[in-house]
């Protein structure tokens, strides 16, 4: 199995951020300026300002992202087998948000990972739900506040199974697999966002689970309510979006890479 440092991950996807990116390269194209690579600093500061402006533009989230939140796409819960259990994975992608390019965010326009694990356990999809996550900071683990969040749905305790040791989605499948092997179970229906859904199932059928995708509605799309909203005029939004975009490209390369899909 290939190694990878986890932390070069990280950094790239914060190197690779528009945002940050494009300072970086202003930054160089300065220094080179400076000692006069005039030519190559040019270059620089025409990079960097075709990145951040592809990226400003909400017809590249879309395009891009779109690609990951449809292969798993589906229109109904009535698509779904039944299975032995419901896995819901931790994490939080661009706030739980139906639509990324939405301004205002209440309750009325999220929709949370457990939202669609309570609905799929209430349509008989299977008998429990498996929280993992573990402590992010402190001593809560992810998985402990989403069984407190079931629970407040009317899931019954004994209905839920919690993995909390899991810090990436490679070890949420991992301690997955000894769970439900703990448990004699045999089959799960994995909930995670639309973009997260084909690397976390290249990891758990990697491992051998008998996986099916359960994903949230996806976000990356035209709204629905906003009839002015234009996809190809710079939109503060697209750019907070593409960190999650980038990042979930990066870490399905560096899973392949790793071994782990």
């Amino acid at each position: 199995m290939a190694e990878f440092p986890s932390f070069f991950s990280s950094y790239l996807v914060s190197l690779i951020v528009p945002q940050n990116l494009a300072l970086f390269l202003l930054v160089l194209a300065v220094v080179l300026f400076i000692i006069r690579f005039k030519r190559l600093a040019r270059l620089l500061l025409l990079s960097a300002a075709l990145w951040l402006g592809l990226w400003s533009l909400p017809i590249t989230s879309i395009k891009v992202g779109s690609f990951l939140e449809q292969q798993y796409a589906i229109s109904s819960f009535e698509q779904l087998p039944k299975a032995d259990a419901i896995v819901v994975l931790g994490g939080n992608t661009a706030a739980n948000r139906l639509n990324w390019f939405e301004e205002e965010v209440d309750r009325n326009s999220t929709h949370r990972r457990l939202d669609t694990a309570e609905a799929l356990y209430v349509a008989g999809k299977a008998p429990v739900i498996i929280v993992s996550g573990g402590a992010n900071e402190g001593p809560v683990s992810e998985a402990r506040g989403m069984e407190a969040s079931l629970r407040s749905l009317g899931v019954p305790a004994e209905a839920i199974i919690r993995e909390d040791r899991s810090q990436t989605t490679w070890e949420n499948a991992l301690y997955t697999k000894r769970t439900i092997e703990e448990q004699g179970i045999g089959s799960v229906l994995v909930v995670t966002s639309a973009l997260h859904m084909p690397r976390a199932m290249g990891v758990f059928e990697s491992l051998g689970i008998k996986a099916y995708a359960a994903q949230n509605p996806p976000q990356i799309q035209v709204p629905q309510n906003k009839p002015d909203f234009n996809p190809y005029l710079p939109n503060m939004r697209a750019l907070a979006a593409s960190r999650s975009i980038i990042k979930e490209y990066l870490g399905y390369w560096v899973y392949q890479f790793r071994g782990w899909i």
